[in-house]
Parts: structure tokens; sequence; C-alpha cells
């Protein structure tokens, strides 16, 4: 009877044991799995996951090549843009405008609009606006060569072209009629004013605006009072008017920044201040766009607003 349970004691821990080491092999295989699993991922990629990594490599090779092209067309339009100041120095010498200040607002709302589109639209916007500019740019490029043979033409005659303003008027405030329909002083109408009024008091100096010859100077029995035309033997002319006394005579040779009278109220004038016009091929255009030799963007972008206000005129 003793011997019986001896043997089932060392049969059930015989047993036991054996489970014991099926266990600890069990985890063992389970535990060299894992790890096997872990290094492999981390060494090897899954046939799904080699796709899904390699999805978008021709989409990166397609957005690389835009990019280089983007590149290389904007080192193109930042030589045509310096080409352009250059040319723009030549002719009018001055540096070109520059609004974009202006519209910073506008700029945002575009960054805005950009972000909540899909990468495919924006390839798709992209390589359109990349054609657009393309064609623009051989555009540009064609008309370079024209407009050089018209510099060389002209030579010197940027000095015969208006470009300051015939007042000092460093502050810009002492213009108070712009070109356009404004009211008339006198007649309480709206007339076309088809130059512009300084308020300026009597005595003042007045300047010719680019090289030119004495046209012409009438007398102050006029509705323009004393007025002084200069002719710039461009297709320009430049008038001074309401004056009080010429310090030229017809026929005289000036250049530009030569005090060539006094301001005045002579003519049909509210109050003392000179009308300047600017004429092209005998007609009339607006003198705010000929003062870009001494504005800076900003000033002429401030003139512009000035001119753009509400105003009366004086004559």
């Amino acid at each position: 009877m003793a011997e019986e349970k001896n043997r089932n004691r060392n049969g059930g821990n015989s047993l036991r044991h054996n489970i014991s080491r099926l266990a600890v092999k069990l985890l063992t295989w389970v535990g060299a799995a894992v790890i096997y699993f872990i290094v492999f991922s981390l060494l090897f990629d899954t046939p799904t996951e080699y796709a899904l990594r390699h999805s978008t490599d021709r989409l990166q090779e397609e957005y690389d090549a835009l990019t280089a092209r983007y590149d290389s067309l904007n080192a193109v339009v930042d030589n045509v843009m310096e080409r352009d100041r250059n040319i723009f120095g030549i002719m009018f010498e001055s540096t070109p405008y520059d609004f974009n200040s202006e519209y910073e607002q506008q700029r945002v709302e575009l960054q805005e609009r950009l972000l909540e589109k899909s990468d495919r639209q924006m390839k798709r916007e992209m390589v359109a606006s990349i054609d657009a500019l393309e064609a623009k740019l051989t555009e540009v490029e064609s008309s370079y060569s024209a407009l050089q043979e018209r510099l060389a033409q002209l030579g010197n005659g940027s000095n015969n072209i208006p470009s300051i303003q015939p007042v000092i008027n460093h502050q810009l405030t002492l213009l108070t009629a712009a070109y356009g329909l404004l009211m008339h002083p006198f007649y309480r109408t709206l007339q076309s004013h088809q130059g512009v009024d300084y308020t300026i008091p009597e005595g003042e100096r007045i300047f010719a605006t680019a090289d030119g010859i004495v046209k012409e100077i009438s007398g102050k029995n006029s509705t323009s009072g004393l007025t002084v035309v200069i002719d710039h033997y461009n297709g320009y002319t430049t008038s001074y008017s309401h004056l009080q006394s010429a310090k030229v005579k017809r026929g005289q040779r000036v250049r530009r920044g030569d005090i060539i009278a006094l301001s005045g109220n002579s003519g049909l004038s509210l109050a003392p201040h000179l009308h300047y016009e600017v004429r092209y091929e005998g007609m009339r255009v607006d003198p705010i766009h000929y003062f870009f030799m001494e504005l800076t963007p900003d000033e002429y972008q401030k003139i512009i607003r000035i001119s753009r206000s509400g105003m009366q005129s004086f004559d």
C-alpha cells in the first residue's frame, strides 16, 4: 500500500515536471518567434509594406522634376526682372514701381486657400502655372530685342521725358487738383481738368520737368494767365500756367530742374496756384505718372491715392 502511494506520488511529480518543461519550451519558442518577427520587421519589408513605401516614389520624382523646372524658371524670371530694372533705370532714371505692399492681405488669403487644396490639385495647378509662365517668358524675351533697339535709338533722349514735379513738393501736400472730371470753381459744374494744380504762394520757383526749348510764352490776359510752354522734341510738351512772371524767353533752351518762372494768380484763377500739363503727340495725359524720377514707390502710391480723393480745381 505504501509502495503504491509512493509510485503515485512519483508519477504525479514526473507529470508536473514534464508539463513545466513543455511550458518553458513553448515560451522559449514564442519568445524566439516574437524576436524574429521584430528583427525581420526592422530589417525587411513585407510585400504590402514595400508597395506602400514605394507608392509615392513616382509622385516624388515628378515633384522633384517640377521643383527643378520651377527653380530654373525662377532664375530666368529674376534675370528678366533685373534686366527690366536696368532698362527702366536707363529710360526713366528711376526704379520700377512696386505695389506688393498694397496686396499683403490678398497674399495671406491666397495662402490660406492653397493650404485647403489637395496635393494632386496643387500639382495640376502648379503645372498649369508653370506652362503659362513659360509662355509669358517667351513673349517677354521676344520683346526685349525690340526694346533694346529702341533704347539704342533713344540715347540721351530720356532727359527729354518729363519726370519730376514742377515745384518742390517733398511732403506731397501741395497737390490739390488732379487730372480728370472736377468741379469748376466758377461755373460749379463738372468739367474735364486736364492737368494738375499745386496750391503754392505767389513768387515760388517753377522748374522745367525735362530738357527742351521754350516754345511759347502767353500773356496774362488769357484764362490760363501767364503760361510757359516747353517743347521737349520727342512728342512731349509741358505747360505751366497762372504764373506771376517768366524767367525764360521764347526759343531759349532749358534743362530739367532749371527755374523757368515764378508762381502767381494770373488768368481765371481761384487762388494762387500752378496749373501743370503734360501732352504727348498733342494729347493731354495725366502728369501724375510723370513724377517717377523723384518719387519712391511708396510716395508714388501715396500721390496716386491723393489724386483719387475728392478735389476742387482752382481754374
